[in-house]
């Protein structure tokens, strides 16, 4: 779904009454390894939705039965990898915004990944999960407190699972460092830094300096985001995999943060560099401050910065800073430092030390991770979804983690807009996260 979406009239004059969908019955867990095919929707096959597309039809037990998305250029080019793959011709949805909701209806699928602009991120998961479907949800999973709390108590309601898919969680090295973390090579984990920075402005302004309804792609509808919200509006690229080590909602959880922005005049400055200052979007106010900087304090005692910055020239980086008290990783220059094991007051390059705590996932699917997108770690994230639809399974990265981690977005925005006054983050596993054991990367095969 790569076209402007008008979600809140959709929302206003249906509220999602228009599924006819009842509460589902509660879906039985098990451990085994479940039913040997399960068949997959799409809902959303622009770029991202077309790559997770490639590498579950890469699988020999996953069919797609019916796909939707109102670009009906982007409906063909899903059709054609469809039929590239040696399976029949998916039943299209594609006749307007509430299309979804006939794909839904479907007896005959199991689970959805859901790849659409971030507004009707959380109304289709729920509407997933109401359904009795699966959903494999892209980020952010919600903007704000109140979709958070819908994802939550749709789950609680249904017991139907939402999978947040962040992929930057099964990235290799994050994952080496995790391995590293649960054995203790860090120590007692004390802070950690991370954030999504990258340069966007191409992204944001395609074609030329173009966005809206002159827009292609995501400047369509990304770039809104920029014009209307100040605060870290794409916070699990980061979020998510120190999540995973800080056993955020499984034995830890977020209590507060605050939030500070600076001031903008990328996307300004980048449209009368490209455009001139007559253009028309030259005279256009954008409210999201060129870098944002959240810090989150956690129950255990840690702390978390997570910098958001996308409107300035930069080369990419997630900023992943990992630090306990024997030691630090970062990302950036990708150097480890071990007390004891380095030399002293000396750095350490991590390469020998992430083989060395390879995680047990990647030294078993490296060779089927080749060419799945961001350098492997879209096959891992695409393999839990279809495997815990396969089994029945719960979720590795749950409701209480796609709210958990997306509410830093209206959080950070109150914050900024109140003066970077703290404020206080939503307990959304209603205290089950003291007894809730860590799931994540646990397991033989997800």
């Amino acid at each position: 779904m790569t076209q402007i979406i008008n979600r809140r009239s959709f929302v206003k004059s249906s509220g999602l009454a228009g599924l006819g969908l009842a509460i589902a019955p509660k879906i039985y867990f098990d451990n085994g390894k479940g039913k040997d095919k399960v068949r997959i929707g799409f809902i959303g096959v622009g770029l991202r939705g077309s790559n997770h597309l490639h590498n579950i039809l890469s699988r020999t037990d996953v069919e797609v039965p019916a796909i939707c998305d109102i670009d009906k250029e982007r409906i063909g080019i899903a059709q054609d990898m469809i039929i590239k793959s040696g399976r029949a011709k998916a039943v299209e949805y594609s006749d307007n915004e509430r299309a979804f909701e006939k794909l839904l209806q479907r007896t005959d699928i199991e689970g959805v990944v859901i790849s659409t602009p971030w507004l009707w991120h959380t109304p289709m998961a729920v509407a997933a999960m109401k359904a009795g479907k699966y959903a494999g949800l892209e980020v952010s999973a919600a903007l704000t407190l109140e979709e958070c709390w819908d994802l939550v108590n749709t789950y609680e309601e249904t017991r139907v699972p939402v999978m947040i898919l962040e992929n930057v969680c099964y990235r290799r090295d994050i994952m080496a460092v995790l391995n590293m973390v649960r054995q203790g090579v860090f120590g007692e984990l004390m802070y950690s830094h991370c954030g999504y920075q990258h340069d966007l402005r191409q992204v944001k302004f395609e074609p030329g300096v173009e966005f809206g309804e002159k827009g292609i792609h995501e400047s369509r509808w990304r770039t809104l985001h920029s014009v209307k919200q100040n605060g870290d509006i794409y916070p699990t690229h980061g979020l998510g995999p120190i999540g995973t080590m800080m056993d955020i909602n499984r034995g830890n959880r977020m209590m507060s943060l605050t939030s500070h922005a600076t001031k903008s005049k990328g996307l300004h400055n980048y449209i009368v560099e490209k455009g001139g200052d007559t253009h028309p979007n030259a005279a256009v106010e954008f409210k999201l401050g060129d870098i944002v900087t959240t810090v989150i304090e956690t129950a255990n005692g840690e702390n978390i910065t997570i910098i958001h910055d996308t409107n300035l020239p930069r080369p990419y980086s997630l900023g992943f800073r990992v630090q306990g008290t024997k030691g630090l990783w970062m990302n950036d220059g990708n150097t480890i430092y071990v007390e004891g094991k380095s030399k002293p007051h000396t750095w350490d390059k991590a390469d020998e030390w992430l083989k060395q705590y390879d995680h047990p996932l990647w030294k078993k699917y490296e060779q089927e991770a080749e060419g799945a997108g961001h350098g492997g770690m879209d096959f891992f994230v695409d393999r839990a979804f279809v495997e815990i639809v396969k089994r029945k399974a719960e979720a590795p990265l749950d409701a209480y983690d796609a709210a958990a981690w997306s509410s830093i977005t209206p959080l950070s925005e109150m914050s900024i807009a109140r003066g970077g006054e703290p404020q206080m983050i939503p307990d959304f596993t209603r205290g089950k996260w003291i007894n809730r054991k860590p799931l994540f990367a646990l397991g033989d095969d997800y």
